[in-house]
């Protein structure tokens, strides 16, 4: 018998910080279909700064999208992303560090309107690969909710990224 005793076990759905976008603490729903992680936003646009293109958009962290985040963060890629229906759409992907649990990554998320989805953060396979993460579904909220210290630095004090 295999045992993952020696990896992280995460649930269905966690609790997640993007201190480098100023949001402290958002629910995401892991979902192992997707290979890109996706954020809600709206009013993106972009812009140039030093010669590169930067987005300007508002992250919705609240469940029912009361609470709003004006964000700004560089383009890294433009991606043609199949959704759940069927649908290909042309989204912008930004590369952010994310807090989950004690642990700090670097993860890649598309810019998207989620407003008819429960969830405002969608956790794709590619957040979690590279740190060796086990998905209970039967699960939820496992992992500690990021601390304050990290939420606003991004640094899990003690841990490097």
């Amino acid at each position: 018998m295999k045992t993952f005793d020696h990896l992280n076990v995460i649930g269905l759905r966690e609790w997640i910080a993007l201190p480098a976008l100023g949001i402290g603490l958002i629910r995401a729903k892991i979902d192992t279909g997707a290979h890109t992680s996706a954020l809600h936003a709206s009013q993106i646009q972009t812009f140039e700064r030093d010669n590169q293109t930067w987005v300007r958009f508002v992250a919705h962290v609240g469940q029912r999208g009361q609470r709003t985040q004006p964000c700004e963060a560089l383009v890294v890629d433009r991606r043609k992303i199949r959704s759940s229906n069927g649908q290909v759409q042309e989204r912008l992907t930004i590369c952010t560090t994310m807090v989950l649990g004690d642990q700090c990554r670097e993860v890649e998320f598309t810019l998207t309107c989620r407003k008819a989805m429960r969830y405002r953060v969608l956790l794709g396979c590619n957040a979690l690969l590279a740190a060796q993460l086990v998905i209970n579904p039967g699960l939820r909220y496992v992992q500690d909710k990021p601390q304050t210290s990290t939420a606003l630095t991004g640094q899990p004090e003690g841990l490097e990224p």
